[in-house]
């Protein structure tokens, strides 16, 4: 390639580029301004420490680890939770 078509095809791509941002940008105003970062005086800090298993006694009796088809048997089909 000679040096006219290299700097036809760079003035091409960057063309191409502008074009991309330019309708980048109207699509990102369309969606309104970008969410703000969290507040970090409402940030709760989790601990690494393992929890009280005291916690999870008896949490099939709430409804949290039972399925009604464990009742009826092992034939009977279940549904994704």
């Amino acid at each position: 390639m000679s040096l006219h078509d290299d700097l036809t095809a760079v003035r091409r791509n960057l063309d191409e580029l502008t074009r991309k941002v330019e309708r980048l940008e109207q699509r990102a105003a369309r969606h309104g301004p970008p969410p703000a970062a969290p507040d970090p005086s409402r940030m709760v800090t989790v601990p690494d420490t393992p929890y009280d298993s005291s916690l999870w006694t008896d949490s099939d009796d709430e409804g949290l680890g039972g399925c009604p088809a464990d009742q009826a048997g092992p034939t009977t089909p279940r549904a994704a939770p």
